[in-house]
């Protein structure tokens, strides 16, 4: 619990809870492409809020929520046009962004955001926040998850302070977002996520139920795709990156949708001489990037320095945009293969 004692302090408790406060119309925002760890941060501090203060809460995304998340969302609507987000925003009297650390991870959303009067609270764990665009900031990237953040200052609340005093359905949303976030307690655990995950379970959580509706409910398409993937799409340069591109053809042969390939980027990291994964999905004009390493090599570099991204030490994302960086698709690999090969040759030991 050390590091948890730098935000954990009753001066700072007492600020969130002034900025929570109670009553009235709050507006969550997420990034684009939710994943658990966004839409269970959004989905138990919207719980929360409503039960325990009576707000009302309303969650903005410009995108659906994927079908694989369907147990967590249950009948949860986000607010995925812009009119109606603008429109709520007008009445809100708190902001509060969750899972990203700029406006700009939000999307066509972004200028709604950055130009709501109403008060702004930053609640993440990814580095680097825009810490300007916020009245109030809890950015902890050492930390495995927003989940993880977001439950350990809700139970520093005087009205909440153990597990048990949560609403059932946050206690459900925490932990089903610091599982995904984690890759089931695969990377990113400190002593304090399994201290969170005792304390929900504790408090009646059940993880095999949660489990089995994040591993074992998958459609059938993941797993040919998955197949297809590590078969006849991955490659191995000789310097140890690992990486595949799914095109518009493939993604349309398996009819893959969001949240369908979770988890495919660190597959090939259980191969000895793999440094690095990388995962390309096109998405029009451009391929989303998705980046894992292994201890000692920078995903996050990787993706500022050549994908227009980063995030976190080992697990970072970010775009190849056609035609800006490459000619037209057919070229991925070829970019792949030289950018790969540049950085793992040139960077220095211990921070590859």
């Amino acid at each position: 619990m050390t590091r948890l004692k730098t935000f954990l302090t009753p001066s700072r408790s007492a600020a969130l809870d002034s900025c929570l406060g109670r009553g009235g119309s709050v507006v969550i925002a997420i990034h684009i492409h939710p994943d658990g760890d966004a839409l269970g941060s959004a989905i138990a501090l919207k719980e929360y809020l409503g039960v325990s203060r009576g707000c009302s809460v309303s969650i903005v995304c410009e995108d659906e929520a994927p079908s694989s998340l369907a147990f967590l969302t249950g009948d949860e609507r986000l607010v995925c046009d812009s009119a109606e987000a603008a429109s709520l925003l007008e009445v809100s009297r708190l902001l509060i962004s969750l899972d990203h650390n700029d406006f700009r991870r939000t999307g066509s959303f972004e200028p709604l955001l950055r130009d709501a009067a109403c008060r702004k609270l930053l609640i993440d764990h990814h580095p680097l926040p825009t810490e300007s665009d916020y009245s109030l900031v809890f950015s902890h990237p050492e930390l495995s998850s927003t989940c993880e953040l977001l439950y350990w200052l809700l139970v520093s609340l005087d009205d909440v302070r153990s597990a048990s005093a949560l609403p059932v359905r946050s206690r459900q949303a925490l932990f089903t977002g610091m599982t995904t976030d984690t890759n089931n307690f695969a990377n990113s655990v400190l002593p304090s996520t399994l201290q969170m995950a005792s304390e929900l379970m504790e408090a009646g959580v059940d993880r095999e139920a949660i489990l089995s509706c994040l591993y074992n409910s998958y459609p059938e398409r993941r797993l040919r795709a998955m197949g297809y993937m590590l078969s006849s799409l991955m490659h191995i340069t000789p310097q140890g990156l690992a990486y595949a591109i799914l095109d518009s053809a493939t993604i349309g042969r398996f009819g893959l949708e969001d949240g369908d390939t979770e988890g495919f980027v660190n597959l090939p990291l259980g191969i000895g001489n793999v440094v690095m994964s990388v995962l390309l999905k096109q998405d029009g004009g451009f391929f989303r990037v998705s980046a894992r390493s292994k201890r000692g090599y920078s995903a996050s570099r990787l993706c500022s320095e050549y994908f227009h991204g980063g995030g976190h030490e080992q697990a970072s994302g970010g775009r190849i945009f056609i035609p800006d960086d490459i000619p037209d698709a057919a070229k991925a690999a070829e970019y792949i293969e030289t950018i790969s090969a540049r950085f793992l040759q040139e960077a220095p030991a211990g921070d590859k």
